[in-house]
């Protein structure tokens, strides 16, 4: 059951391994699926204009000047686990979402009134509709003080979604589906037009969520387990339905936010070393190998595609903690999360696909990673889908004890028309060989481009004493005009003892 699966007109009872407090009043993700499947069966009515139009023409500060009341928090009082506080719509957010409470005796509708928010210096409070609706919600929960309810995850725009662990700040997010992203006909965003929160018992870990997903050209049915803790793990599981073709359907998608890296980049200017939510796509393939792709800001958009069969696991990681190598105060990159998707079941055979984008500031989200089947679903097909989904601090073992790569810094060396790289690997298996340790640099070369259109002009492999980790120097010459994909990884024998470091040279 745990897998994806591409059915035709068929049902599927909730799987065992989520059954909730909902089970109890016959309430679960067959009853969400119900909707969406009837939802296909009809034209996408668009709820935009819902929202009154001055109120679409705030700017961000007046719509930050919004804030929900505390004491209006949904089980404020109740010594539940968890509390509820919701968002107001305006600026970007022009459609309003149905929030229901799901308990032993039913399910109820929670009403929106203005009184629950206070307008700070806006002046517009009296203009409010008493049924505007909610734009999105967030679960808080003491998450790092016992008597504090922290902000765990948010739902809010289209159908993104982002959450923390303990210790975490706010940064990359993800969404319900990633429709014909990067293509020229344009993205489509669906979004949560209904969520049904199920009303957690006194002391529970977790707590489950269904949300009904719609747009021209898809719906879906969702159920979400929330379990906060160091590392915050939510439990998704999903049925879509497309109403029409789509070219590209990607799964369990992330999106996140890469400026400068490692490496200096004279198109900026800015005081911080580095500017980024995250810094690479690992991917751990069904062999077993470790894959781990750098992000850059590129000239160019630029797509990539990991082709694998049953994926273990991939996410877009911020490996580098340390404050120092991003000197920000106010946003804290070195206390954002990593995202890492673990699929349930076998997905069969597909590709893991990274979009990105050039940006010329950190406003706006340029990185996109998610799964794509090898067969695209048709209208009046059911795809099927569970995964997990964990906001952590650490790799938590990926790869297991191994060298991992943790700096990226690409120049072009000291010989004509070369590049230059030069990777750090770092682990504790590498922290314990003594410099006299031979390992060997294992670079190939794929894409187009013929093999004798690259040269390796040298390596070098060497203990950095700073570190502990092992460092990887070597430069390429390429002749052609055709992307070059790079692979490298570090050798001792005959054994691989680091993970398969991979880049892409644009021509």
């Amino acid at each position: 059951m745990h897998r994806i699966a591409v059915l035709a007109g068929v049902g599927l009872s909730v799987l065992a391994a989520f059954a909730g407090s909902a089970d109890a009043i016959d309430f679960g993700l067959d009853d969400v699926e119900a909707r969406a499947r009837a939802l296909a069966a009809e034209p996408f009515r668009d709820p935009r204009g819902e929202i009154p139009g001055w109120l679409m023409e705030i700017d961000y500060d007046s719509w930050r000047e919004i804030r929900f009341r505390s004491e209006a928090s949904l089980w404020r009082g109740g010594r539940l686990p968890f509390q509820v506080q919701f968002f107001h719509p305006g600026f970007l957010y022009d459609r309003r979402v149905r929030v229901n409470e799901v308990v032993a005796e039913g399910i109820r509708q929670i009403t929106f009134s203005p009184e629950q928010f206070d307008y700070g210096l806006n002046a517009f409070a009296s203009r409010i509709p008493q049924d505007l609706g909610y734009a999105g919600f967030r679960l808080h929960h003491p998450l790092n003080r016992p008597e504090v309810f922290d902000e765990v995850i948010v739902f809010l725009g289209a159908s993104y979604f982002r959450a923390v662990g303990r210790g975490q700040g706010f940064g990359l997010s993800a969404r319900a589906l990633a429709i014909d992203t990067a293509e020229p006909s344009g993205e489509e965003f669906p979004y949560f037009r209904e969520f049904w929160l199920v009303r957690p018992a006194p002391g529970a870990a977790d707590i489950a969520l269904y949300a009904l997903l719609d747009g021209p050209r898809v719906t879906g049915a969702y159920r979400v387990v929330v379990r906060p803790g160091v590392a915050t793990r939510l439990d998704v599981e999903a049925r879509v339905f497309l109403r029409e073709p789509v070219k590209k359907l990607g799964l369990a998608p992330l999106t996140s936010m890469f400026f400068v890296g490692e490496s200096p980049d004279a198109r900026f200017d800015d005081y911080r070393p580095e500017v980024h939510d995250s810094e690479g796509l690992l991917l751990h393939n069904e062999t077993g190998e470790w894959l781990w792709r750098p992000l850059a800001n590129p000239r160019r958009l630029r797509l990539s595609a990991f082709q694998t069969t049953n994926p273990q696991g991939f996410g877009l990681l911020q490996r580098d903690r340390v404050f120092d190598h991003y000197q920000d105060l106010e946003t804290r990159p070195d206390r954002r999360p990593s995202a890492w998707v673990e699929p349930r079941g076998e997905w069969g055979a597909g590709h893991v696909e990274l979009v990105e984008i050039p940006a010329n500031d950190e406003r706006n989200d340029n990185i996109v990673a998610y799964w794509v089947p090898a067969a695209t679903p048709q209208p009046g097909e059911r795809v099927e889908v569970s995964y997990s989904l964990s906001w952590t601090m650490e790799d938590e073992g990926r790869p297991l004890r191994g060298g991992r790569a943790v700096a990226t810094r690409h120049d072009r060396g000291i010989f004509d028309n070369a590049h230059r790289f030069v990777v750090d690997f770092e682990g504790e298996r590498l922290a314990a060989l003594p410099a006299s340790t031979v390992l060997r640099g294992v670079v190939t070369f794929g894409g187009r481009q013929e093999a004798a259109d690259v040269e390796l002009l040298d390596q070098q492999v060497f203990k950095n004493e700073v570190t502990g980790g092992w460092r990887l120097v070597f430069q390429v010459r390429v002749r052609s005009g055709e992307p070059v994909d790079i692979r490298a990884f570090l050798q001792r024998r005959e054994d691989a003892v680091t993970e398969t470091w991979t880049f892409t040279i644009e021509p």
